[in-house]
């Protein structure tokens, strides 16, 4: 059970860290852009300011020129520490000249608070000594003693050397204890010193729940919101908290910016806390922001403190900068040795494709007349199947005639026949050879069905040949033997019974009568027929 409530707690603050680290994305991207316009916040800030400038003019009373002031101071307070002197200055004079006294300590503690803001911390504690804090009213003392804190606490920063900060926690929190004592217990303001005490002392959960209940009334984007934001910064700093630190300072960061308030201490922390993190370019780019702000409201405090800080942050910057562009160079370098590799790859793979494509030709050719030569070896095979057959036939025919002949010779000598004998002798073989011829005829036409249609088509129309009850004439059979791939004109005159220059004659005359030139008639002669599987 233990296991399972540990693994839940586990589970649940994981996510809980996840949806934080997610959410302070998003804010920071709000906030970039925020900062990216924050020319038009100053302007804005400007012409309220100058708007208030205007209405001086229509003042009829010190009193109300005492008051119109104020509001301008107010708007310079955290915008231009200088304007802000001036005006503190002028109404001063105002009092001195009303001989308002409460007017006057008032002004000279608002004096006080710029001086510590823009780092003249002599010239403010000139004034804290010239009065009385005993002697105030209440609402003064709250404000000398709420000033002389801001003092001490800028002065910490501003030295920054433990030597001395010891001793200026122990007046700020004497002034602190002051405050407290003239504050009623149920307002805010008390509450806020009351936490501060808290966290101070090591009670940050319950100084938490007072800080955020006072945060929670706080009207968005206004000046007690971006306040009380970069306490809660604070309590969540101490409670090792990074996620909501980051949260609260960028809503602090961001509310700043709006209101142009030039002495933004959020930004700054928030950068140094982005620096440690890693992310370098924000951290570089806020604390530039940072600088410039701190350079525009003329604070010579916050110009130190940034100082010490700005340096480390663009050293890194400019160093990871540097380490960019050397990564740079070398991808550069690398993707040219890899262009060029590529392009050797790229020629000689080209080449190989040509070789390849070559070999491919030359096989396609080799293949093609490989069929050719099959489809010959085919034809001759079955040439040689079918007129082996029909020549056994022809041998088996003439061997039992040759037999019969012999038979009846030997009779007509044993009965002493022997003029009937020389007779039959003498006998011509015109009707073996006209036998011979018809089944020559018909055994290549059924080996060749279209050969003398094929064979017209090489003749003029008029010359074509028409068969005569399946019967081939002479100039058919002497082309039909060289179809068969006889071609000497010796054997063809052999089989034929006809002379050799009768053969060419034969052939000349049938050539005269191609549409052919005759020097190719007979190779293209040799080509006709479609072979009969029959």
């Amino acid at each position: 059970m233990k296991r399972t409530l540990w693994f839940t707690f586990f589970l649940l603050n994981s996510l809980f860290y996840l949806y934080a680290g997610n959410e302070n994305d998003s804010l920071l991207k709000v906030l970039d852009k925020v900062i990216s316009e924050r020319l038009v916040y100053t302007q804005k800030k400007e012409a309220t300011i100058k708007e208030l400038k205007t209405k001086k003019s229509g003042q009829n009373t010190p009193e109300d020129l005492y008051n119109l002031n104020k509001e301008i101071i107010h708007q310079y307070e955290t915008f231009v520490c200088d304007s802000a002197e001036q005006y503190i200055h002028e109404n001063i004079e105002i009092a001195k000249k009303m001989g308002n006294e409460e007017y006057l300590l008032e002004e000279k503690l608002r004096l006080a608070f710029v001086y510590s803001l823009s780092g003249l911390f002599i010239q403010a504690n000139d004034i804290f000594k010239s009065i009385e804090c005993a002697d105030l009213p209440d609402h003064l003392k709250a404000l000398y003693c709420w000033n002389k804190i801001r003092y001490y606490e800028n002065l910490i920063k501003y030295t920054d050397d433990v030597r001395f900060s010891k001793g200026y926690i122990v007046e700020k929190e004497a002034y602190r204890d002051t405050v407290m004592s003239i504050l009623f217990n149920e307002s805010d303001e008390y509450r806020k010193e009351k936490a501060v005490k808290l966290q101070d002392s090591g009670d940050t959960k319950e100084a938490l729940q007072i800080l955020t209940q006072i945060y929670d009334k706080q009207e968005p984007e206004s000046h007690g919101y971006a306040m009380m934001a970069m306490g809660l910064a604070r309590i969540y700093r101490l409670m090792k908290n990074p996620e909501l630190e980051e949260k609260y300072l960028i809503l602090a960061a961001m509310t700043d910016t709006k209101l142009a308030v030039k002495e933004n201490e959020a930004l700054l922390t928030l950068a140094v806390n982005l620096y440690h993190k890693g992310d370098i370019d924000r951290a570089y780019n806020y604390i530039k922001v940072a600088l410039d702000d701190a350079i525009f409201y003329n604070s010579r405090f916050k110009n130190t403190v940034i100082a010490r800080i700005h340096p480390i942050i663009e050293n890194t910057y400019l160093y990871r900068l540097e380490e960019q562009k050397r990564n740079l160079r070398f991808y550069i370098l690398l993707t040219s040795l890899f262009v060029v590799a590529l392009a050797i790859t790229l020629y000689f793979t080209y080449k190989q494709t040509k070789v390849v494509s070559r070999a491919k030709r030359h096989l396609k050719a080799m293949n093609e007349k490989l069929i050719g030569l099959n489809k010959n070896l085919d034809e001759a095979n079955l040439i040689k199947e079918k007129y082996v057959g029909y020549f056994m036939n022809q041998c088996a025919v003439y061997i039992n005639k040759l037999d019969e002949y012999r038979k009846n010779v030997n009779r007509k000598i044993k009965t002493g026949q022997i003029d009937d004998l020389y007779k039959s002798s003498s006998r011509p073989f015109e009707k073996e050879l006209e036998e011979l011829y018809n089944n020559f005829d018909k055994a290549f036409l059924k080996l060749y069905p279209n050969f003398v249609e094929e064979f017209n088509s090489l003749l003029k129309p008029e010359e074509h040949y028409k068969l005569e009850k399946d019967q081939l004439n002479t100039e058919l059979r002497i082309f039909a033997l060289i179809r068969l791939g006889i071609i000497d004109v010796g054997q063809i005159a052999v089989f034929l019974h006809y002379s050799v220059q009768t053969i060419y004659n034969y052939k000349s005359k049938v050539k005269r009568m191609s549409v052919l030139d005759s020097n190719l008639f007979e190779e293209e002669v040799k080509k006709l027929g479609s072979l009969s599987q029959k």
